[in-house]
């Protein structure tokens, strides 16, 4: 039994897109604790928002599971860092890809260098995500809407488009969603709605790529701390984070990190157009 951090948590506001370097209590992605057993041998893994909180702790999880992994992320380069020093000691390489992911061209080209560097895809996981907390319509303007879509469900679709040709029988495409997408915050309103999109859009995938024996499925995480929180939620949202939970407390990345081995193995060979809760014990439907 882990004794992790439980609110209240201190005052720490960030710019966004965050820095997992700067949290307090620091997030803990499996650095001291994931241990592998070999599920992911020689795979390759394109993780988008790898850099840190969820996105890190699968990586050092596929990592320690025997894959190389490419990490796609906006500009946090001393998290990435971070979390290619954690899989370069777990034996396995890791690429790093910055860049805005609202770009079709960067979307493409992540894909590009991927397999260059790599010669396929054996799991595209599909994490990068845009957020901010406003409390009317009124506070959000066109630009911040269409960004969101962009990087949370325009960016999915365009990695998949891209990455297809490249992903052999038996790969994997695991996409994160929330908890937000059947019971939406409603001072999230843009990013539910992108949530709610992404698990309609991996239902459906998974229809249009059985026959090509690839899987989709999608995580809905419920809170869990990473640096989006502090960089986009008010003080006092940030101080009991998690709380709401039958659990009282936030997740930790490390613990969301084993569903994504499990639908990226094939040990999940049978899985497809499925989502997949973490939540602290809060159902979704």
């Amino acid at each position: 039994m882990h004794d992790y951090p439980t609110p209240p948590f201190p005052t720490q506001p960030q710019d966004v897109p965050g820095s997992q370097r700067k949290m307090e209590p620091y997030p803990d992605c499996g650095e001291q604790s994931y241990t592998g057993s070999g599920r992911l041998q020689d795979k390759i893994a394109l993780i988008t928002g790898g850099d840190s909180g969820i996105g890190r702790a699968v990586a050092i999880a596929y990592a320690r599971e025997g894959a190389d992994v490419a990490i796609a992320y906006l500009d946090e380069h001393e998290d990435a860092q971070e979390t290619a020093r954690w899989v370069e000691a777990a034996g396995r390489q890791c690429l790093l890809l910055p860049g805005d992911l609202a770009s079709k061209a960067h979307c493409q080209d992540i894909v590009e260098k991927t397999v260059g560097r790599f010669g396929r895809i054996d799991i595209l996981v599909n994490n990068a995500a845009f957020q901010m907390t406003r409390e009317s319509l009124d506070d959000i303007d066109d630009e911040e809407w269409v960004r969101t879509f962009d990087v949370n469900i325009t960016a999915m679709f365009r990695i998949c488009k891209a990455a297809l040709p490249s992903m052999p029988a038996g790969s994997s495409i695991i996409n994160t969603s929330s908890v937000n997408s059947d019971d939406p915050t409603p001072t999230l309103l843009a990013y539910a709605t992108t949530k709610g999109a992404i698990a309609n859009f991996t239902a459906g995938l998974a229809q249009l790529l059985g026959s090509k024996g690839i899987r989709v499925n999608s995580v809905a995480p419920g809170p869990i701390w990473t640096p989006l929180i502090p960089a986009t939620m008010p003080e006092d949202a940030v101080k009991n984070f998690g709380s709401q939970t039958p659990l009282g407390r936030p997740g930790q990345p490390v613990e969301v990190a084993p569903i994504y081995v499990l639908l990226g193995s094939d040990e999940g060979s049978y899985i497809s157009g499925s989502r997949y809760a973490v939540t602290g014990g809060k159902p979704i439907l």
